[in-house]
């Protein structure tokens, strides 16, 4: 059981209308009591640290207390970040100049920061990369991005002016993905989600999954994008894709292309990648990898301190048993 500090600011921070909401959408889809499963989802959330979205996702509903005990919730997350991530060292990878600067040869792409760059260097910049990308330093589940393609006429002065009123400050040029993952899904760049978890000069490749668009230009799950998993060894999806809803996707619905099976390319490659680029940073211990395939190979797109632990369990990705993935990463803790 958490402490009884930690059950206090739970109870008092509780979004008891939105845990009522979910208790109406469970008993629409299963047909189980409204008040009892209100219920369900408070004990939930008391216990296993589950929030209402975690219940709802994982699909608490169904399963056991031996199975819940197994998954990674909201809280539990929390905990492997406070364990492995001290908050001091977070700036490293918030920061997302910084971060490139660290990772300087693993992201393999050319960036300027626009608090530094005059309006002369930006348009040169523009005119040797005339597909862009614009971020905010701090912008996170894609929000904030701005794609931008220069053609001879482009107003480029204005565009400068209009990216530093945004305070969209980092311009990286624009990843060309693999055909083999654009074949999948063209209008977005699909990345690998690749989890560690390092102890001592170890480094555990902990969880690995591909995140796809899906009628948007970004493949986060909530800009309506699905996760597959990719085994670990062969690189290839065995797994149908899973949106925010938990909803099945044997094809992509735009593409129509088979999802189980097939294989990304440099995956061994992104793998041992992010190994390394986990050592070049001792000061946090678990760390989400973005990772794109290019055609010349993998190159690390960001870094995550706080990995979004809503894609590690959806139902459609696990085996019969139903057993979420807190065995798995103990043991890499544990070493």
């Amino acid at each position: 059981m958490p402490n009884i500090n930690y059950l206090v600011k739970r109870i008092a921070g509780m979004d008891y209308r939105a845990m009522l909401d979910t208790a109406r959408v469970v008993h629409e889809r299963t047909g189980k009591n409204t008040l009892s499963t209100l219920a369900d989802i408070v004990y939930c959330g008391l216990k296993y640290q589950a929030g209402y979205m975690d219940y709802l996702v994982f699909e608490f509903y169904n399963l056991s207390d031996d199975q819940r005990k197994t998954y990674i919730t909201r809280g539990k997350n929390n905990q492997y970040v406070r364990l492995l991530n001290p908050q001091e060292n977070w700036h490293f990878l918030e920061d997302k100049i910084e971060f490139l600067k660290r990772f300087d040869g693993f992201h393999g792409r050319e960036w300027i920061d626009l608090r530094e760059t005059d309006p002369e260097t930006f348009e040169k910049f523009c005119r040797s990369h005339p597909k862009l990308v614009a971020k905010p330093l701090d912008g996170t589940c894609g929000r904030g991005i701005e794609f931008i393609e220069i053609s001879d006429d482009s107003k480029i002065v204005g565009l400068y002016d209009m990216l530093m009123e945004g305070k969209q400050y980092l311009v990286e040029e624009f990843i060309v993905q693999h055909p083999q993952v654009s074949k999948i899904y063209p209008l977005s760049v699909n990345t690998l989600r690749l989890v560690t978890i390092r102890n001592g000069d170890a480094v555990h490749l902990v969880f690995s999954s591909m995140r796809i668009g899906n009628g948007k230009k970004v493949d986060n799950l909530n800009s309506g994008g699905m996760a597959v998993l990719v085994d670990m060894q062969t690189g290839k999806i065995y797994t149908p894709g899973a949106d925010k809803d938990g909803k099945a996707y044997f094809q992509h619905p735009m593409t129509g292309v088979d999802l189980i099976g097939a294989e990304i390319p440099f995956y061994k490659e992104a793998v041992e990648m992010v190994k390394r680029a986990a050592i070049k940073i001792p000061e946090l211990g678990y760390i989400g990898w973005d990772v794109a395939i290019t055609e010349k190979g993998p190159i690390i797109i960001e870094a995550n301190h706080f990995p979004g632990h809503d894609i590690y369990q959806f139902q459609v990705h696990l085996g019969p048993d139903q057993m979420g993935l807190v065995p798995r990463f103990d043991r890499a803790i544990k070493g």
